[in-house]
């Protein structure tokens, strides 16, 4: 056991020599490999996230995740894995430019996860299986390893088109293999409820500004109404008119804040008939009228990437931006 703890150790310590040495600044930075993100914060805040299918590594510092109505408190040495697309709300609890808040972010890839469950010879262990969207387990040495071959590809660049798959399906094929792998496996292969409710809220997440018909949607994914509702309500905690309503909200916050869409342009690309109706559940959604809640947000950013000038050779605008979607999440674009 001892042991085990000390070789966890030993890839946590590079894992984190990595990050530090890579993202300079606070934030979430691409990386050459599609879907790899390094994560640093340096300040105990607040985001709202609306996550996409990821497989996050905390290598320091501590996280507090609300996913509708359940929450996850998770730390180093902790995977925390998205299933579906989903809005939460993450709380860093502490980090400092001293002792900054480190992660890693993985696209997870649903159809990778199915066709390693095919090819195994025998099941994914059983323990821990949830019906949720979300899981969080200890992440074996095996795991983060995985994850640091990973990290030091980045100083190969030209091994990447060759390697990088191959370590993804390595991490994936060990989530598998996990104290989660059941709950993964159901997720994502075809055939089950939990992976028919996947659908329905892929379908959600690419036509969230179409009226929506539960009833339609319940037979495009194979379920009777009843059935639906419930399983979709048990694995996301929302009903799906709920859902739609979040993933409205959130695409408009990012338009406002990204796009130069004012308040009234911003809810009808979302789908939205009335402007009032927006402003009103915007304000119960996020604690504030939309205006007012992008004007706070906007000179968070200015703060922000003036903290970043560190010569006339930098680039305010870039930082600035990479700001916004860092008020929004990393992984609201993903």
């Amino acid at each position: 056991m001892r042991e085990q703890r000390a070789e966890l150790e030993r890839i946590n310590g590079q894992l984190k020599e990595k990050i530090l040495n890579r993202a300079a600044e606070p934030g979430s930075h691409p990386t050459a490999i599609a879907g790899f993100h390094l994560v640093r914060r340096v300040q105990a805040n607040e985001l709202r996230v609306f996550y996409r299918p990821f497989i996050g590594l905390t290598v320091q510092g501590f996280k507090r995740t609300v996913v509708g109505k359940d929450e996850y408190s998770y730390g180093e040495y902790h995977c925390f894995v998205a299933g579906v697309d989903m809005p939460s709300e993450s709380y860093i609890t502490a980090a400092s430019d001293e002792e900054p808040f480190l992660a890693l972010s993985l696209d997870l890839d649903r159809s990778l996860v199915a066709q390693l469950a095919a090819e195994m010879p025998h099941p994914a262990r059983t323990e821990q299986g949830t019906g949720k969207s979300v899981a969080v387990m200890e992440a074996d040495a095996k795991v983060m390893a995985a994850f640091l071959r990973l990290a030091e590809l980045l100083d190969e660049p030209e091994e990447i088109p060759i390697m990088a798959p191959m370590l993804i399906r390595e991490i994936h094929y060990r989530l598998l293999l996990g104290p989660q792998g059941a709950w993964l496996r159901t997720i994502c292969s075809l055939g089950t409820a939990s992976n028919q409710v996947a659908r329905a809220v892929t379908w959600l997440r690419e036509n969230y500004k179409a009226p929506l018909q539960v009833e339609e949607l319940a037979r495009k994914v194979g379920m009777s109404s009843s059935s639906f509702f419930r399983n979709f309500k048990q694995m996301t905690t929302l009903s799906p008119l709920q859902f739609q309503k979040t993933l409205r909200l959130y695409e408009a916050q990012r338009l406002m804040l990204t796009s130069e869409h004012d308040v009234a342009n911003a809810a009808y690309a979302v789908g939205y008939e009335s402007a009032t109706q927006f402003i009103r559940e915007y304000k119960r959604m996020f604690g504030e009228p939309p205006r007012r809640d992008v004007a706070r947000k906007r000179a968070a950013v200015r703060r922000q990437s003036f903290s970043f000038m560190a010569s006339p050779s930098d680039a305010p605008r870039e930082k600035a931006r990479a700001g916004l979607y860092g008020l929004l999440g990393s992984n609201h674009k993903r």
